[in-house]
């Protein structure tokens, strides 16, 4: 589905799709994102070696924005991924080798050039590795430090929660850190606004009021609602843990049947902030309250897909999920794993198995499920908790199902 600009503003699109929760300034915003050109900024911390569908709202409003003339500026966190935000966190971030970090950094930056297009200075990325890692700690607490009131920032929400279990100065001077990088991408590119999500808005401001006591310039801050599930959890997590971008991690159907099985009460929210499907065909598709949702989520599946994997493996996700709807069918791009002759001896009892394979998160969960009717094994219904799996269960495929909508093949190797 190509997308096609609505707006006349950048501006107005975010808020008519449900993006923008805080910003600053916004009559000055506004006008600004109407008249110029403007070089903004979001911040990726490196803690893992792939986005995840988390990410992915910040990497549509860096297309949003780009379509509309804006430049984005990727600043992966090289520097800030060695200290560790403590927003909304309970617990000191694990701390990680700047081999480790610099890896990262380099496979966001690979995913990255899939969605954003660089070429002739449309968008930048840098990394702040490239000025925090060799800074005088005397002359930054002179030049920096002086601007920040310590009784100020322990009121931020920033620090809040790590103030009980006690807060490091390791971690204090996040704010710090992430607050020059918007007054070096002011200097260096001509930042204006600096966006990220909202449990950021804290070390945003900070930024945007360094650059202003420093280069006497106004700046703007903006941040996005964060993204959770009707339940409450973040969205991008899983009974396996995160939704990652990597499709070497999660596979484009594993991506496909985690959009595919979203509530109801989340489509409408996830195709306006994850997809490019038209608003109004949005309120088309999700104006049910009935199994005519089943295509709006197929939609919503079948765009995240397209946009992150490409249209070809958005087609075979597709198919495979039909074809597993369809009794006995068998498709090549189920979900499948490969177990050894030792796997197998050593988790025989399904229970254990459906632990195992990732099914389910503990054996209490494994056992709950068969007795609620809720596990197949290759369509016959399991109601016995100690049922123990043997060779002939794999003589053509071991298929397990998990309630209506959770395939899974183990290959005995």
């Amino acid at each position: 589905m190509k997308y096609e600009i609505k707006h006349k503003s950048v501006y107005d699109e975010l808020v008519e799709r449900g993006y923008l929760d805080h910003c600053t300034h916004e009559e000055d915003l506004k006008k600004l994102l109407i008249e110029e050109k403007v070089p903004f900024y979001i911040g990726f911390d490196a803690t893992a070696d792939s986005l995840t569908l988390g990410h992915w709202i910040q990497v549509m409003v860096m297309m949003r924005m780009q379509a509309h003339g804006h430049i984005p500026v990727a600043l992966l966190g090289g520097g800030t991924t060695m200290i560790g935000d403590p927003s909304g966190r309970s617990d000191m971030r694990m701390v990680m080798t700047k081999e480790k970090i610099d890896y990262n950094a380099q496979r966001f930056y690979n995913q990255f050039q899939k969605y954003i297009n660089f070429s002739d200075g449309k968008a930048i990325i840098d990394n702040n590795a490239n000025w925090l890692l060799d800074l005088n700690f005397l002359n930054f607490m002179r030049e920096i430090g002086v601007h920040f009131n310590v009784n100020e920032m322990l009121k931020k929400d920033a620090y809040k929660n790590r103030m009980e279990k006690g807060l490091t100065f390791f971690e204090f001077s996040y704010m710090l850190m992430q607050s020059y990088d918007f007054l070096v991408l002011n200097r260096k590119y001509g930042c204006m606004i600096q966006m990220g999500g909202s449990d950021q808005w804290s070390n945003i401001l900070g930024g945007a009021e360094l650059v202003k006591k420093h280069e006497d310039k106004q700046v703007y801050a903006m941040t996005f609602k964060l993204l959770t599930r009707a339940d409450g959890v973040k969205m991008g997590k899983s009974m396996k843990g995160a939704i990652w971008l990597d499709e070497e991690k999660t596979s484009p159907y594993e991506l496909f049947q985690y959009m595919r099985n979203s509530d109801d009460r989340d489509v409408k929210k996830f195709l306006m902030l994850l997809t490019f499907v038209p608003t109004e065909e949005i309120e088309e598709l999700t104006k049910y309250n009935d199994e005519r949702m089943n295509k709006a989520k197929e939609v919503l599946a079948y765009e995240i897909v397209k946009l992150i994997h490409g249209e070809e493996k958005a087609k075979e996700a597709l198919e495979t999920s039909k074809a597993l709807f369809t009794k006995g069918a068998i498709d090549e791009n189920m979900p499948t794993t490969e177990i050894s002759k030792e796997d197998f001896e050593n988790n025989k009892g399904l229970l254990s198995m459906l632990t195992f394979v990732g099914l389910t998160k503990s054996n209490g969960e494994a056992r709950r499920l068969i007795q609620q009717g809720g596990i197949k094994l290759n369509e016959s219904k399991v109601e016995d908790i100690a049922y123990e799996l043997s060779e002939k269960d794999f003589k053509n495929n071991l298929i397990i199902q998990k309630g209506k909508k959770v395939f899974h093949r183990i290959v005995l190797a």
